[in-house]
């Protein structure tokens, strides 16, 4: 629920009365509509779609709202007002399960172009239409309220247009509306970044009219209807930009700004944008006739229809974050340095009361600032700063465990020093509570038979950083308690994190799957390729950062850990690390956090050494081949050994903690796209030339099953 709305009001509107219009039996209903009359003559148009928690802009639901906007024409009322039963929202946008359905570009256009023409009669309404926006407004929704003349905005909204997330733009006429109603570069931005503004900033923008609390809507909607409410100018911008000269100076930059997000070979859509408004803007005609045809191209594209599945990739996750109806409201962190504070911090700032401790107090004053820099970050406003503030605890003496729902070690990654701090923690945690350790290697084997109740063991390994990184895995082991799992995956919901469930096992997922991308990384450095190169080659293939960069931001020393530990257990054909980067960890050149590694560091930024126009080089497909299939091999390993359910959960996990190319949809997913025969063709080639670390795993049967 928006925490700005009023419940009492929304009790109401659950029961079709007070701001959803007259209480009289509507004039027309359809499944998803509602259409009423007040007795001024307002015409109340209710959206409410059946059998679903929030809005989304279905073909079904355009059909309906076709209809009503027949009935409207035959009887026109003094002003048309729509706005949304949900709780939740006005629309979270369009609803995307209809999009992964979509094959053919002409079918997709014949679509869209129904949709235009539902907006375009709504807009050509001889009478004032006015949209009430609660919650969230976003894609579609969004462009539904721009078909009308008005917008009125209770306090707390949020609005935007995410389409560019899915690889797509804008395709119900946003483009044109957008850029014709606020100063055009603004509208721009808002459509490139795909981010919401709040209420307040669409207004200073001209994206809504009034910004009322819930209980002003009637009176604002009676000032719209009057005449009394006025849709302001667009400004001088506007006017300037009404030029192909002028647009075309604004459209360089915006291509420079989206460059540095999204590289045109992978991501298109943001540059089709562009494109379309510098050749057509302000012309509706040929901005509505470019949008769908580019719309229609963009959706049955690899790239939209790979970020569509990682979007349902995203809500399955996240449908396991809710756990099984327990709540977590305590959570006490045990270590308080960079992944321990953080954690604590950021189940704070999520609204969890959240107790950190340390033996050093000094760590624990050191985390405190971490979290304070964050809270100001990231803290809507002054309230929720000074309530994040306040629901995280300095716990000098470790006092929290014994009111906590959950305990998170986050102690150094050695079994016997954890098991000391489980000796200390069981007999004082409550029953019900569980124990979460951090550890990002040890198997809970190892770790539960230094408990008296093992069952209520699992494993919570948070990434880092904590607040970026979305991923978190939750690892059981065979004496684990189902409840306890269960809890565990709650609280990743609770504090806005995808939970992956994965079994315990060297490495587990995430880890197990990576290290052989930063292995083969090593392996070239030791063969004489520039880190810089390699770095591109993965960037280039659309990775998120280069292997040598993410082995310096996680630490040499953590890396090699992880290389040491994973070569002892799982023996097979993993290389030994290469003697110059143990010499580099026992000097103490550890990567960013010594200033020095494979790269020097300054200000928290890797210092390359780029030949001029080397980022114009297409790189070596052999270099890419052994660092990407490598990843693929052991996510095979790891389906085929029941470290995860499915080829889906691998991908999932791979994307949100560590920016796996989104738009290739996983590493499970490229290899399907590219063929697994042909995978494991090039595994034995790149064997029979570079070693046996490239031997084809069994594992790549599973997956071709899994198609």
């Amino acid at each position: 629920m928006n925490k700005h709305v009023d419940k009492p009001v929304w009790s109401e509107i659950a029961d079709r009365r007070l701001e959803l219009g007259p209480k009289a039996e509507p004039e027309k209903a359809t499944r998803h509509w509602r259409l009423t009359r007040d007795d001024e003559n307002i015409a109340w148009l209710v959206l409410d779609r059946a059998d679903e928690r929030a809005n989304t802009i279905s073909s079904e639901v355009l059909r309906e709202l076709d209809e009503m906007v027949r009935a409207v024409e035959a009887a026109p009322p003094k002003a048309l007002l729509v706005r949304s039963a949900k709780e939740s929202g006005f629309a979270a946008g369009a609803d995307i399960r209809e999009f992964g359905s979509v094959a053919d570009a002409g079918e997709a256009a014949a679509k869209l172009g129904e949709a235009h023409d539902v907006l375009d009669r709504i807009a050509a309404l001889q009478m004032p239409t006015i949209a009430v926006l609660h919650g969230v407004c976003l894609g579609g929704g969004l462009e539904l309220a721009l078909a009308f003349d008005l917008r009125i905005a209770v306090s707390g909204a949020r609005l935007g247009t995410p389409e560019v997330m899915l690889g797509l733009h804008p395709g119900a006429g946003g483009t044109h509306r957008l850029t014709t109603l606020i100063d055009p570069t603004e509208g721009m931005k808002l459509m490139l970044t795909g981010k919401p503004a709040s209420a307040e900033k669409a207004r200073r923008l001209g994206l809504v009219d009034a910004v009322v609390d819930e209980r002003h809507v009637a009176a604002a909607v009676r000032a719209a209807a009057s005449g009394e409410l006025k849709a302001e100018g667009r400004g001088w911008r506007a006017s300037a930009m009404g030029t192909r000269p002028a647009r075309g100076f604004a459209a360089r930059k915006m291509r420079e700004e989206a460059a540095k997000r999204a590289p045109p070979e992978h991501y298109p859509a943001p540059y089709r944008l562009i494109d379309l408004w510098e050749a057509h803007g302000g012309d509706r005609r040929a901005m509505r006739d470019g949008e769908i045809a580019s719309f229609a191209e963009l959706i049955t594209g690899d790239t939209a229809q790979n970020l569509i599945r990682v979007f349902f990739l995203r809500e399955r996750m996240k449908g396991l974050g809710k756990g099984d109806g327990r709540s977590v409201r305590h959570v006490h962190v045990v270590g308080a340095g960079t992944m321990g504070g953080d954690i604590a911090a950021w189940c704070a700032l999520k609204g969890l009361r959240a107790s950190v401790t340390d033996l050093d107090p000094e760590t624990i004053a050191k985390a405190m600032g971490r979290a304070n820099a964050l809270f100001e970050d990231k803290a809507e406003d002054s309230r929720a700063l000074r309530d994040a503030r306040d629901r995280l605890i300095p716990d000098f003496a470790g006092d929290g465990v014994a009111q906590a729902d959950l305990v998170i070690e986050a102690v150094v990654e050695k079994a016997d020093v954890k098991g000391k701090v489980y000796a200390g923690l069981e007999p004082r945690m409550k029953e019900g509570a569980v124990l979460a350790t951090n550890t990002s290697s040890i198997p809970l084997e190892v770790l539960r038979d230094k408990l008296e109740r093992p069952e209520r063991l699992v494993g919570l390994h948070f990434f880092n950083p904590v607040a970026k990184m979305q991923l978190v895995e939750v690892v059981s082991h065979d004496r684990a308690d189902e409840g306890a799992l269960a809890l565990a995956r709650g609280l990743c919901g609770a504090i806005d994190r995808l939970p992956a469930p994965v079994a315990s096992a060297p490495g587990f997922l995430v880890n197990r799957v990576l290290t052989p991308y930063l292995a083969e990384a090593l392996a070239l450095i030791d063969a004489g390729v520039k880190p810089e190169a390699i770095d591109r080659a993965a960037t280039k293939f659309g990775m998120a950062m280069g292997p040598v960069e993410v082995a310096d931001r996680v630490g040499l020393d953590i890396c090699l850990e992880v290389l040491d530990m994973l070569r002892d257990r799982l023996g097979g054909d993993m290389p030994d690390a290469p003697g110059w980067l143990r010499d580099k960890v026992e000097k103490g050149d550890l990567g960013r956090k010594s200033g020095q590694g494979l790269y020097a560091w300054k200000d928290g930024e890797a210092q390359k050494a780029e030949a001029k126009d080397a980022a114009k080089e297409e790189p070596d497909p052999e270099m890419v081949d052994r660092l990407i299939l490598p990843m693929v091999n052991t996510a095979a390993a790891c389906l085929r050994d029941g470290v995860v359910e499915d080829a889906d959960l691998i991908d999932g996990a791979m994307i949100f903690a560590t920016g796996f190319a989104p738009f290739r949809g996983g590493p499970a997913k490229y290899a399907r796209d590219r063929g697994i025969d042909a995978v494991r063709d090039r595994l034995k080639d790149l064997a029979d030339r570079h070693g046996a670390r490239f031997r084809p795993d069994d594992g790549l049967d599973r997956l071709k099953e899994e198609t």
